[in-house]
C-alpha cells in the first residue's frame, strides 16, 4: 500500500470517528497510535488532547499543524466512511491530520532529511481554544521550532491550488452581547412603557454605519447582528432584548475601534429613548498574520508543488492558527478543495461537505518539501 493510500485510509477512518472540541480522545489516540507505529516519539495530552510527534534528524526543528475536531453537525452525505457520531468533519480537520501523517509517513524514509520535524495535532480550533491551551501548556518550551506551518482546505478554489500571503490571511473574530433594558407592559398601552424593541431596532441600524463611517474604506472590517431576542410574549412589551453580534478585522486597531463606537451607539441611542444598554464584548480569534520569512519558505515550496498563488486575498473567516506567530515565524496557507459544482465544491460547515482525497497527495508533497528545504 502506497503513502498516499495509507492517508486515505486514515483520513476516512478519522472522518467516521468525528469529535467536538476539547472532547478528542478517541481521534487523539488514533493519531497517536498511527504516529508510533511510524517510529516517531509521541507526547499526548498536551493542552487537553494535544498530540506532538518528533522525527528527530538534528538541525533546526519544523512544525507542521493540524486541528483534530469536528463540528456538532448531523451528516448527509451517504458516505460508506460517514460519520457515526453526533458529530461530523464539516471543515476538513479529517484531511488536514490525514495530510499531516501522510508528510510523516514520508519522511520517517527519506535520507535526505537533515531536520528535526515536529507533527502537531491540536484540539478545539473550531471554538480557537486549542492553540492557546497547548501553548499554555508549554508547547514551544517542551518542543521548540523555528517555525511552523498549517495547511486549510477551501471550497471553491481549484482543486490542489496553494495560495498564501505575508501579512494577515484570516481575520480576527470578536463577539458581542448587547442587552437593552427598558420598562415592559401591556401591548395596548406603549405610552405607558420604555420599549426595548424599537431601541434595539436603531441600535442594529446605527451599527451598520461603523464600517461605512469610521473604519478606513481602504481597510476591511464586517460587523454583523446575527440574533435578537427578548423576554416578552405575543401581547405583551418586553422589558428586555438581546442583541448578539460577530465583528471581523485584520487590525487590533480596527477591533479597538469597533468595539469603541459599539459601545457609543447603544449606550447613547438607549439613553435617547430613556432606556439603558450594556455591551459585553469577547475576543474569539486574534487575526492570523504570516510572517515574512515563513511565507517565503511556503511559497517557494508552494512552487515546487506546483499551481500557486504567492499573492492570495485575506478572508474573513478566523483562525486560532495566528497565536503560534505570535512565538515563533508561522505561515498559513489555504490548499483548494475543488470548485463549486464539483468533487470537493461544497462549503465548509454543510451537512454534505467532504473532503477532497484527490488534495492529500498534494498537501504531503506541499510539507514534504518545506521539511527537505534549510530555509
Amino acid at each position: 500500500m502506497t503513502v498516499v493510500e495509507r492517508a486515505v485510509r486514515w483520513r476516512h477512518t478519522l472522518h467516521g470517528m468525528a469529535e467536538t472540541a476539547f472532547q478528542e480522545s478517541k481521534t487523539a489516540a488514533y493519531v497517536a497510535e498511527v504516529l508510533s507505529d511510524l517510529g516517531l516519539d509521541v507526547v499526548t495530552g498536551i493542552g487537553g488532547n494535544g498530540v506532538v510527534a518528533t522525527l528527530e534528524r538534528g538541525g533546526r526543528p519544523i512544525a507542521f499543524r493540524a486541528d483534530m475536531d469536528g463540528l456538532p453537525l448531523r451528516e448527509r452525505t451517504g458516505l460508506s466512511y460517514a460519520s457515526h457520531t453526533d458529530a461530523m468533519h464539516a471543515c476538513g480537520h479529517d484531511g488536514h491530520m490525514a495530510m499531516v501523517l501522510g508528510a510523516a509517513a514520508a519522511l520517517v524514509h527519506e535520507p535526505a532529511l537533515e531536520r528535526t520535524v515536529r507533527f502537531l495535532f491540536q484540539p478545539a480550533e473550531e471554538p480557537g481554544k486549542g492553540a492557546s491551551a497547548m501553548i499554555a501548556d508549554g508547547l514551544f518550551e517542551r518542543f521548540p521550532v523555528g517555525s511552523i506551518y498549517g495547511l486549510h482546505n477551501m471550497p471553491g478554489m481549484p482543486a490542489g491550488r496553494l495560495t498564501t500571503r505575508s501579512g494577515a490571511i484570516m481575520a480576527g473574530e470578536d463577539n458581542c452581547v448587547i442587552t437593552v433594558t427598558g420598562r415592559g407592559g401591556h401591548a395596548s398601552a406603549p405610552h405607558l412603557v420604555v420599549d426595548p424593541i424599537l431601541v434595539a431596532s436603531h441600535i442594529v441600524l446605527a451599527l451598520q454605519s461603523v464600517v461605512s463611517r469610521s473604519v478606513d474604506p481602504l481597510i476591511a472590517a464586517v460587523v454583523s447582528c446575527t440574533d435578537v431576542s427578548t423576554d416578552g410574549a405575543r401581547n405583551a412589551i418586553p422589558t428586555q432584548v438581546r442583541i448578539t453580534g460577530d465583528t471581523r478585522s485584520f487590525d487590533p486597531n480596527v477591533s479597538r475601534l469597533i468595539e469603541e463606537r459599539m459601545r457609543a451607539i447603544a449606550e447613547a441611542t438607549a439613553h435617547a429613548h430613556g432606556a439603558t444598554a450594556e455591551v459585553v464584548y469577547t475576543r474569539e480569534f486574534s487575526p492570523t498574520v504570516n510572517t515574512p520569512s515563513a511565507t517565503a519558505a511556503a511559497i517557494r515550496a508552494a512552487s515546487v508543488v506546483g499551481d500557486h498563488d504567492p499573492d492570495g486575498s485575506p478572508v474573513a473567516a478566523s483562525e486560532d492558527f495566528g497565536l503560534y506567530a505570535d512565538h515563533v515565524p508561522a505561515n498559513f496557507t489555504f490548499i483548494g478543495n475543488g470548485l463549486t459544482g464539483q468533487r470537493g465544491g461544497v462549503p465548509l460547515h454543510s451537512h454534505d461537505y467532504d473532503f477532497n482525497d484527490a488534495v492529500l497527495p498534494i498537501g504531503m508533497r506541499y510539507y514534504t518539501t518545506l521539511a527537505l528545504s534549510q530555509s
